[in-house]
């Protein structure tokens, strides 16, 4: 018979602080996967999201998915998984590790209105001349890749509980800002938005929190009133994704 007080006896409850501690730790810092295609301004919006932002405009393009986490006074935050936008096999990689290996809690998906920063081909830095309506066509395609991989998460297990799709470069459409978030959003009748709806449906609306707002990072136009209206609309961002993951 072995001993009551042995290392047996102390497995069980050591496992089960263990257990509290990660679980505290998910709780606190949840996981969330930021996709998009390339130059919609994922990294730039998670920097500013966590206080990294110097200024620069950021590089599009990043062939690896790049971590950042978000930490504020009361000990909370988020760990965000930015995931390439390049279709390529360090994209699928890191689509796999989000949306199957290691579930992540919530989604940023991140669009731009077809304004996103034109990439060179082959490799080769710099900006190109692209075609608005050839990026629309793009996000869209873009989009439908990512929520297919949503949705098979969503019906096989309890992760993400909410996406919140991200209009970014709202400053460059500043009068038409409340038009296309409606375009982006469920039950619009868009194209995208036909796609969000076909989720909802199949991940269960009840299960799956969807939300739309606009935003921005980088400023076309450094002004004060500009550089007011980027900080208000990522609290309100900041704000939502707080209430979705249970901080306030």
């Amino acid at each position: 018979m072995p001993d009551s007080f042995g290392p047996r006896s102390l497995t069980r409850p050591v496992q089960r602080g263990r257990d509290r501690l990660v679980g505290l730790w998910q709780h606190r810092y949840p996981t969330v996967a930021v996709t998009g295609m390339t130059g919609v301004g994922k990294t730039e919006l998670v920097d500013h999201l966590c206080g990294r932002t110097s200024g620069a405009t950021t590089e599009s393009g990043s062939a690896v998915m790049e971590r950042r986490v978000r930490r504020d006074r009361r000990l909370r935050g988020f760990r965000f998984r930015v995931v390439p936008g390049e279709n390529a096999a360090t994209r699928l990689g890191a689509l796999d590790e989000v949306f199957h290996d290691d579930p992540v809690d919530g989604v940023l998906h991140v669009v731009a209105n077809g304004l996103a920063t034109g990439r060179r081909t082959a490799g080769t830095t710099g900006t190109a001349v692209v075609d608005r309506e050839e990026q629309l066509a793009r996000e869209l395609e873009d989009w439908t890749v990512t929520s297919h991989r949503i949705a098979s998460m969503a019906v096989r297990r309890s992760r993400p509980t909410w996406l919140v799709v991200v209009v970014t470069k709202a400053d460059l459409f500043p009068d038409e800002v409340e038009e296309v978030v409606r375009s982006y959003s469920p039950g619009s009748g868009t194209p995208f938005g036909d796609r969000v709806d076909e989720l909802r449906a199949l991940a269960g609306a009840a299960k799956l929190s969807v939300d739309v707002l606009p935003a921005c990072s980088h400023l076309d136009e450094e002004t004060a009133a500009g550089r007011k209206q980027r900080d208000a609309y990522l609290a309100a961002l900041e704000a939502r994704m707080a209430q979705l993951s249970g901080h306030v």
